[in-house]
């Protein structure tokens, strides 16, 4: 099958690679298209600290069961695919926080991913697309699995104003699933303008700039960029006794200036939102009801020939949700 293949930080090749096999509990999926996020930008670059090369990346797929083994599915049946990967022994995941797992492991992350034309995945990490749903937007289950769990960790109040800083993908997803549950006004902060107009065309939130949101204030406040001083800017903008949501993914070695004194004497309460955890059932039930808001933000795509071109567009900021999608199996 033809893959995209990086061999090492910043060495990326389209190549042919052997057809998976299904492990034990495994089945194989024709992928119809895979995602590319910053994750996968910081993984490419080789800073993520649990990069595996040579590695087929891709952990945002969905597509049709092909060999289904023995897990119940059935070959056609049409699916999306957490990628996360808990050991199930560790002492977090036996308290139920597979997200912290002491071995953590992710599909396109520590083993072969989805930028390819089939991939191998643990029959347990599957969620059935029934029919009808609205498929146009299965490219984001995995994203909005991981907003579902970071909504869960802020846990806003409806009819109370909120914060997002970052009109990315996640920044545009939180910013639309907020608004959905009440919450709101939503204010969305974006230093870049182009994906400030794509913010104003795309949700119903007050799209602002970051100088124009220096007085702001709110109760719920979500950092959706890993920038340190958006970081700085959102914390500053956390209302008394209010919460901010650390949803972005910095650099590891990054650091942020936090007063302990406000802290203290606000009553902040900050919160972060790792991957995804038993959130993956609500994120295909909020694709399958908001579908006609959320379908929008899947902009670009490409080919598995094009994959540094769609990289080169992700890197430029100039897209919401860019997606590979490989060629018809033969």
């Amino acid at each position: 099958m033809r893959a995209v293949l990086a061999t090492g930080p910043g060495q990326l090749t389209v190549t042919s690679v052997p057809d998976p096999t299904p492990g034990p509990g495994e089945v194989v999926v024709a992928v119809r298209s895979c995602g590319i996020c910053g994750t996968d930008l910081h993984l490419l670059a080789g800073d993520l600290g649990t990069d595996r090369f040579p590695l087929v990346p891709g952990h945002e797929p969905w597509g049709e069961v092909v060999d289904a083994g023995a897990s119940g599915y059935r070959a056609g049946d049409l699916v999306a695919v957490d990628p996360s990967l808990h050991c199930g022994a560790c002492d977090p995941c036996r308290r139920g926080q597979g997200n912290m797992c002491q071995r953590w492991a992710a599909i396109g992350a520590t083993r072969d991913g989805a930028w390819a034309q089939y991939a191998a995945v643990p029959a347990a990490n599957l969620h059935l697309l029934e029919p009808g749903f609205p498929f146009e937007v299965a490219p984001l289950a995995e994203p909005v699995a991981c907003a579902e769990r970071g909504l869960r960790r802020l846990n806003p109040h409806p009819d109370q104003p909120a914060i997002v800083y970052g009109a990315g993908t996640m920044g545009l997803i939180m910013a639309i699933l907020l608004d959905t549950r009440g919450v709101g006004p939503v204010t969305l902060v974006e230093v870049n303008p182009a994906r400030r107009a794509l913010a104003a065309r795309l949700t119903a939130a007050d799209v602002r700039a970051p100088e124009d949101a220096a007085e702001l204030k709110a109760p719920w406040v979500v950092e959706a960029t890993g920038n340190p001083a958006a970081f700085e800017q959102a914390l500053a903008s956390v209302a008394r006794a209010g919460t901010l949501l650390v949803f972005g993914v910095a650099r590891p070695e990054a650091t942020a200036a936090v007063s302990p004194y406000r802290l203290y004497a606000d009553e902040l309460t900050i919160v972060g939102s790792m991957a995804i955890l038993h959130s993956f059932p609500a994120a295909v039930d909020t694709l399958r009801r908001h579908a006609a808001r959320l379908a929008p933000l899947v902009t670009d795509r490409f080919g598995l020939g094009e994959a540094e071109a769609a990289l080169a567009l992700v890197r430029s900021g100039e897209t919401i949700k860019t997606v590979l999608t490989p060629e018809e199996p033969t």
